[in-house]
């Protein structure tokens, strides 16, 4: 088992549980005491959990966001199929707004060469984009989050309201036909729905996780939506009731399902 998929279940472990010792964590994962002694130090250092001798205590509520750091390396391969789907359904030349989000900063490196004017709405994003020699960088206000560094707060909203853009990516953490899209934190939300108003399309990307989940804070219904680009495993039934809805589905590497 690799480090972050080890990481991920003992996180994973331990929230459902509550706490747990090393040498419980050991047996699930099927990795030597030291090397779970080892893991949880960096998970502690991520915020994920709390050490004490002999094991780990939880630092996660119910329904709460995991964090930035641990997010950052699941499911890459998935979030880079997302991710190049997406940079195929924008044109050279367009004024792009990139979302706050680990898949959303997979697509700002997908268009790291392409010939566009970006706006990024987290600080690693901008990071990922800086220099690029063909891209106009636009850089938005904004207070960013501890850890996942994305920007919220009056100053963004500020300057999503004195652009039009051709496209938004947004990120999501739940986004259901019933309940639309939804996030985990209300002031994130409300940067959502600015991108949204000053956005002519919206492209949100969801693995199949976040498809038929609902976070805390609603952003907007599914029908705000344009396209959704998510993965092979996203559930049939969200996919047709978000067709149905009017928002075209594309399952990355696959054939486009639309309404």
């Amino acid at each position: 088992m690799v480090s972050s998929e080890r990481h991920r279940r003992i996180a994973e472990a331990v929230g459902e549980a509550g706490r747990l010792s090393v040498s419980e964590l050991a047996a699930v994962t099927g990795a030597s005491e030291m090397t779970v002694r080892r893991d949880l130090e960096i998970l502690a250092e991520q915020g994920v959990l709390e050490r004490y001798r002999g094991g780990a205590r939880s630092l996660m509520l119910r329904g709460e966001e995991p964090p930035f750091a641990l997010r950052a390396t699941e499911g890459l391969d998935v979030k880079r199929r997302i991710a190049a789907e997406v940079a195929g359904l924008i044109t050279d030349g367009e004024t792009v707004l990139i979302d706050s989000g680990t898949t959303c900063l997979e697509v700002a490196r997908a268009l790291e060469q392409r010939r566009l004017t970006v706006m990024p709405l987290s600080l690693h994003a901008l990071n990922a984009l800086t220099g690029a020699p063909r891209l106009r960088l636009l850089v938005p206000g904004g207070e960013p989050r501890p850890g996942e560094l994305a920007l919220t707060g009056p100053l963004t909203e500020a300057s999503l309201a004195a652009v039009r853009f051709d496209t938004a990516v947004l990120g999501c953490c739940g986004l259901t036909a019933a309940d639309g899209l939804t996030a985990y934190d209300l002031a994130e939300a409300a940067t959502k729905r600015a991108a949204i108003s000053s956005a002519r399309r919206v492209i949100a990307v969801a693995d199949a996780a976040k498809l038929s989940r609902t976070a805390l804070a609603f952003v907007a219904p599914a029908s705000a939506l344009h396209t959704v680009v998510t993965d092979e495993a996203a559930p049939r039934e969200e996919t047709e009731a978000l067709a149905a809805a009017g928002v075209t589905v594309r399952r990355a590497g696959l054939t486009p399902s639309v309404r």
